[in-house]
């Protein structure tokens, strides 16, 4: 043997050692206790339009378990139910959730939905602290009961045991921790035969589609699903090199992005938008599939056209090779102004510290809503609903958002997630279940005709083109900011509950 194998051999030997060590040590090392289970129940009445409400509040942390019956997760929901609703066979439990992925469900929860409401001035940023907290006019509770659910690594929940949050940082595990999470509450609060809803906002709409067809092949049927400003086809949502998709969707958003703020003038917001969804498909898309083969004369042409109806310059337009990146228009539209256009809602402004720079560096229509939301619920949960809980309640966790493992649903992989395919699978395995879309007209992280698209391609089977309601609102991403479109999305959501349960 050579020195130079005793050497190796003998480095590998001190290693192996090491390792075993460090096993040993690891192995000998108790596991941490999860946290307890607990539900936190109190009594509140609120009143409404005249009515008063009665219902009962439950802040609970829930154990999931590994096929070891070891728990893996403690999850945290927020659960409302009516005392002594009339009918209670027929009350209808709703499951909803917000989006990110690493968003907790405080946006629904204290935007749209609960029975209280941040006070909000939209859409600008808010004054300064302390931040209002009201009876919310538009909660649906007296529609439905509610469930609000923080997936592991947001709001309170946690991996526990053996568990890390990474093992639940993908489309696949979130689904299934989520179906999970679903039927152990159904199980303890004696709900399997009640009515059944589902809804999602922003990546939440991805999750509940396909939450959908999960509690469905396992028995747990739906009656609905709402998607609020939902991400169902990635292939729209992603401005990538050679992906041309997402262009032509959002065009008509930036038509009345263009229109709101005064950088155009049409005299029919409606027919103008129209106008767009009609070029968008029969001549914008083939002009960019067209690629170098677009003769000159016709790119002067189009660009003179695109810059026409959104307000951006000719020029501008050339140089993006007419491609409109959402990144880039809400720097460019008012560069003039100083001014940065929100993507999350186009109606907000904001400015960057960089002026000068290519692309949008933050969102002001996500900063001026932070704020008030994370004081409003860390105040709401402690004090109104009397959670002790000295842990951060994470609002949105960046560390769950960036582990984020984006395969496409079934093993498949390559491309961009869509789950337009699952939704119309729930559909046509259960043929009573309706779906509601609302969008907001200025919302350019996931725009309207984004899901206008994926409405259109659940089907062309009469009873899922019968079971699919759509509900554009005058706002952005959070239509419920503005007060308008949160009363008529309330009143369209509440009739969609009837109409699901057959009332």
């Amino acid at each position: 043997m050579s020195d130079d194998e005793r050497t190796s051999k003998g480095s590998e030997t001190k290693s192996d050692k090491a390792s075993d060590r460090a096993a040993s040590g690891a192995a000998d090392k108790p596991k941490k206790a999860p946290p307890p289970e607990r539900a936190i129940t109190s009594e509140h009445t609120i009143q409404l339009g005249g009515r008063t409400l009665r219902y009962r509040a439950t802040a609970a942390i829930t154990h999931l378990k590994g096929e070891d019956d070891e728990p893996r997760a403690a999850v945290s929901t927020t659960a409302y139910e009516l005392i002594d609703p009339p009918e209670p066979s027929r009350r209808p439990i709703t499951f909803a959730f917000n989006g990110g992925p690493g968003s907790s469900s405080v946006w629904l929860h204290l935007g749209w939905m609960g029975p209280y409401r941040a006070g909000f001035t939209d859409p600008m940023h808010p004054p300064p602290a302390p931040y209002r907290l009201e009876v919310n006019d538009a909660t649906v509770l007296a529609s439905t009961d509610l469930v609000f659910v923080d997936p592991v690594g947001t709001g309170y929940s946690r991996a526990v045991g053996d568990a890390k949050v990474d093992d639940y940082t993908s489309v696949k595990s979130d689904v299934e921790s989520m179906a999970e999470l679903v039927r152990v509450w159904i199980t303890r609060h004696q709900r399997w035969n009640s009515p059944k809803f589902l809804v999602g906002e922003s990546y939440g709409g991805t999750r509940v589609a396909a939450l959908a067809a999960q509690l469905q092949d396992k028995g747990t049927m739906l009656n609905g699903v709402g998607l609020i400003s939902a991400a169902l086809d990635f292939t729209a949502l992603e401005f990538q090199w050679g992906n041309d998709f997402p262009h032509v969707i959002y065009l008509p958003s930036y038509v009345a992005v263009a229109a709101y703020h005064g950088a155009t003038a049409p005299t029919d917001l409606d027919r103008a938008i129209d106008d767009a969804r009609r070029m968008a498909v029969s001549e914008y898309g083939p002009a960019l599939f067209a690629g170098s083969a677009l003769s000159p004369e016709s790119t002067d042409s189009l660009a003179e056209r695109l810059a026409a109806i959104t307000g951006l310059s000719k020029t501008w337009i050339v140089q993006q090779g007419l491609r409109l990146d959402i990144a880039r228009v809400t720097k460019e539209l008012l560069r003039t102004r100083g001014q940065v256009v929100g993507r999350l809602d186009a109606r907000f402004l904001g400015h960057d510290v960089d002026a000068g720079s290519g692309e949008m560096q933050a969102d002001p229509s996500y900063s001026a809503p932070l704020g008030p939301y994370r004081a409003l619920m860390s105040d709401y949960l402690r004090r109104v609903l009397q959670v002790e809980d000295d842990r951060d309640y994470e609002i949105l966790s960046m560390k769950v958002n960036e582990a984020w493992k984006w395969e496409i649903p079934k093993g498949r992989t390559g491309g961009f997630l869509n789950v337009v395919g699952e939704l119309r699978r729930a559909m046509l395995d259960n043929p009573h279940l309706r779906v509601m879309f609302a969008n907001g007209l200025y919302d350019l992280a996931t725009p309207f005709f984004a899901n206008e698209h994926a409405a259109r391609h659940l089907g062309h089977e009469a009873h899922v083109k019968k079971n699919v309601r759509e509900h554009l609102y005058p706002a952005g991403h959070m239509m419920y900011l503005h007060a308008p479109s949160r009363a008529r999305l309330t009143q369209d959501f509440e009739a969609f509950v009837r109409d699901a349960i057959g009332s």
